[in-house]
């Protein structure tokens, strides 16, 4: 497969030249070995490390694999050599320079928290999701949202010329939807995706989550992960969730927490502040990868997502996550929320930077009625000053101006 550059390779190396250790976190088949190889392979010694078999002695001895093997090294999947560190602690306490350890992951719990912990003050952490949509064309560079969060604080008109130079790739929303955004899957032929998929769910019950939940019964588990999927993009109800498949609420809760630490779930929290009353504490979650979800709720084809109740919901998911992915860039990543009233006021997606909130509403039709900025007046109305202007992200091949604090953008622009 031909590789595609990726939107965080300057700071991958801005990194490596920087800190005696770095995690690249992400979930399986996000890319994370790849990159590395493309960026540091020839520089560094690769290690991947197996859940069954210890191939290099690196947990029976790990101070021994260390003095036979030393930086700089990329050690893939550290999860499974946990042994491994306190003796990268200790060996960095004797010696300390930039670029010795390279070290990725795909569980954000015990090993990951063990290694940011143990390594406080010597660490950078990095997360690399799955493919944004530039990155899918091959020109990561063309990423809206950076332009937006740059330009739009000083007003609307500033907004619109940093976006004018922009155009829709006039991509297909359920297409985009339907294949997701894990790297293997965008040169496959349409028939042999649910066969990835399969294949991937499997791998990630195996691998990533029977070993943590010491599972009994694998079937709940991926009836648990399947209703995620039918619910992205609602609040996060545990009660609810785990009365659907007959297990506790704590249970359920329990279980999101696997899917939310391996990089399967994003959690919005709700938007607050002193000054705003009656807001919805639920956070919102989100299913990462719209493909798996899609895999998941059986829908078969593009056609079929077209056409699906859950269509919208699957479209905001994919938006959030798009914008959720252009921000891992920046060199401090904003705040993301969502806002909801009990009156019935709903943003899908507030961005704190710098002091400044820039909400966004999204829409999966491919037009624009004045009225669908509604929401954002009513949460300018509530912070006044604080906000900046709003953005529509909608199905739509034009930038629109709708208000004098509004802009509706192509979820596809380029």
């Amino acid at each position: 497969m031909k590789y595609r550059r990726r939107l965080i390779e300057d700071k991958v190396v801005d990194y490596w030249r920087n800190f005696p250790c770095v995690l690249l976190a992400g979930a399986r088949q996000v890319g994370k070995s790849t990159l590395l190889e493309r960026l540091l392979g020839k520089q560094c010694t690769t290690f991947v490390f197996d859940p069954v078999q210890d191939l290099y002695g690196a947990r029976q001895d790990p101070d021994l694999f260390l003095r036979n093997n030393p930086p700089p090294l990329i050690l893939d999947e550290i999860q499974y050599a946990p042994e491994l560190v306190p003796a990268i602690k200790r060996y960095l306490d004797r010696q300390r320079r930039a670029g010795m350890f390279f070290v990725t992951g795909s569980q954000q719990w015990q090993v990951m928290q063990r290694l940011s912990e143990s390594l406080a003050g010597r660490i950078a952490i990095l997360e690399l999701p799955g493919f944004n949509l530039a990155e899918q064309r091959g020109q990561p560079e063309d990423c809206w949202l950076e332009r937006w969060l740059t330009s739009a604080p000083d007003g609307l008109d500033s907004g619109m010329d940093a976006l004018g130079s922009m155009r829709s790739e006039e991509l297909s929303p359920a297409q985009a939807i339907w294949r997701g955004s894990f790297p293997e899957v965008q040169t496959l032929p349409e028939s042999v995706v649910p066969g990835w998929m399969q294949g991937y769910l499997a791998t990630y019950l195996q691998r990533d989550v029977r070993l943590q939940l010491e599972l009994r019964d694998e079937t709940q588990f991926t009836r648990f992960v399947s209703l995620c999927a039918a619910l992205t993009a609602q609040e996060c109800n545990y009660r609810q969730l785990g009365r659907d498949i007959s297990v506790s609420g704590p249970t359920a809760r329990s279980w999101l927490d696997v899917l939310r630490g391996t990089f399967q779930w994003l959690e919005l929290p709700a938007f607050s502040t002193n000054h705003i009353k009656r807001l919805s504490e639920k956070a919102k979650g989100h299913f990462c990868d719209t493909g798996l979800a899609c895999y998941l709720m059986r829908l078969s084809s593009p056609a079929a997502v077209q056409g699906h109740p859950a269509f919208g919901s699957l479209f905001e998911s994919m938006v959030v996550m798009e914008c959720y992915k252009q921000l891992q860039k920046l060199p401090l990543i904003p705040a993301l929320y969502h806002y909801r009233q009990h009156g019935g006021t709903e943003v899908d997606l507030v961005i704190e930077k710098d002091g400044r909130m820039l909400p966004v509403e999204i829409k999966s039709s491919s037009q624009v009625r004045p009225g669908d900025s509604r929401p954002l007046r009513l949460f300018r109305e509530k912070l006044g000053g604080a906000v900046g202007p709003g953005l529509i992200v909608y199905a739509g091949t034009r930038i629109l101006k709708i208000d004098d604090n509004c802009l509706a953008v192509p979820f596809d622009l380029s």
